[in-house]
């Protein structure tokens, strides 16, 4: 008798797909059971790692969870702003959620742990144990434990006749959901290396982008996209809508040096039309809105926010707090932005929302209704402090020049 059975987080990739075979020869498990969680990848990428699932594995398993990634990850991120480093983040919205999913099939299975494909020198590695662990279950982690190189597994691969999309000379590790695609690996761990069109699926070179630019029109209720050029669509189809019209136009490219939890710099290459749109969009409405105060002192909750998210510590009690306060911010965040996606960039035209804090009233230097005078007043005692102590060392130095 082994060791019974284990439950698989599985994307069909070479990480994945050896782990089947690995769980058996080396860990002694009778049964593994693999789970693909579908947050959005391409029709092609669920039914390869379906397919190839069901051949290798004793059972095999397909969740479609993308309106709840979308409700439950995505929506948050954009009330929340989320990026990490300057790009929005993708890989680490989808995580948990997948953990989550594959956590479930585990207890269905009466499975006493669950294994995933991470290495010990990324991000995942650190969000899936998370959750595994919080859910009471033992975490197998093979190409981790095992000090697997990427040479290794592609000969190993070979060897128990698994196919998979890589080779040697093209050895690229893809991660997609439909908010961000991930492409990294190779000759892509040099930061000098210029990367190949070939890794890039879903936006076009800027370069071979149209010479016109498209106008577009975002409309947001309580900081949630809902329209698109006044057409209303879901939260998912709304993404997969932008990341065509700006994928077209070349925009939402980051190719970027990331500092990882652990510490470790590493050379990541992103694609995110949609994200890259709707955030644009979305800090702008915000900026319009929301008062001062209001947007200083958001911006250091989304700093925050970013970071658990990033960590992928959704359990943390203080990413529910910063949901809490995020979500009354946005109750005013409602209104149009126009936009142009235009050879890679994507800039704002004009924005408008019935929540405006704007007067173009009293802003105006046509306009009376304000009387300037009344600012002569405020301008005395302006900086008032900085101005005794500027005052003080002018006298001072006055004073050392004259001995």
């Amino acid at each position: 008798m082994g060791k019974g059975t284990v439950v698989l987080a599985y994307s069909g990739g070479l990480d994945t797909s050896i782990c089947i075979p690995l769980l058996k020869e080396r860990y002694a498990y009778d049964r593994v059971v693999t789970v693909a969680v579908n947050v959005g990848q391409r029709d092609e990428e669920i039914e390869m790692a379906t397919k190839k699932g069901q051949k290798l594995a004793d059972r095999h398993y397909t969740i479609d969870v993308r309106e709840k990634f979308v409700a439950e990850h995505i929506i948050p991120a954009i009330k929340a702003n989320g990026s990490y480093e300057g790009y929005p983040m993708g890989t680490s919205l989808a995580r948990p959620l997948i953990a989550e999913e594959v956590v479930k099939i585990a207890k269905k299975e009466k499975a006493t742990a669950v294994a995933h494909g991470c290495t010990g020198k990324g991000n995942d590695q650190l969000r899936f144990d998370f959750i595994i662990r919080a859910a009471g279950l033992e975490v197998v982690a093979p190409i981790r434990e095992h000090n697997l190189t990427r040479d290794w597994e592609i000969g190993y691969a070979k060897e128990h006749r698994i196919p998979v999309p890589v080779k040697k000379s093209k050895p690229w590790s893809m991660d997609e959901n439909c908010w961000s695609r991930s492409i990294e690996g190779g000759r892509l761990e040099d930061p000098a290396f210029h990367p190949p069109e070939e890794i890039y699926l879903w936006t076009i070179s800027p370069e071979k982008a149209p010479t016109k630019p498209e106008k577009i029109t975002l409309t947001f209720s309580r900081g949630v996209p809902v329209a698109i050029n006044g057409k209303k669509l879901s939260g998912y189809n709304l993404i997969q809508k932008l990341n065509i019209l700006a994928g077209k136009h070349g925009v939402g490219r980051n190719d970027m040096i990331e500092d990882r939890i652990l510490g470790l710099k590493a050379r990541e290459n992103y694609e995110h039309p949609a994200a890259t749109v709707i955030l644009t969009a979305h800090r702008d409405l915000e900026s319009l809105v929301l008062t001062r105060q209001e947007l200083a002192f958001k911006r250091m909750v989304d700093d925050k926010w970013s970071e658990l998210a990033y960590k992928g510590l959704v359990y943390e009690p203080l990413y529910a707090a910063l949901n809490a306060f995020i979500d009354t911010t946005q109750e005013r965040v409602n209104g149009h932005v126009d936009l142009e996606l235009y050879k890679g960039s994507v800039r704002v035209l004009g924005r408008s929302s019935p929540q405006a804090i704007y007067s173009g009233d009293l802003v105006s230097f046509d306009s009376a209704s304000i009387d300037q005078c009344h600012a002569i007043g405020v301008s005395q005692y302006y900086g008032i402090q900085a101005r005794l102590v500027h005052a003080m060392r002018e006298k001072s130095r006055r004073n050392a020049g004259n001995k």
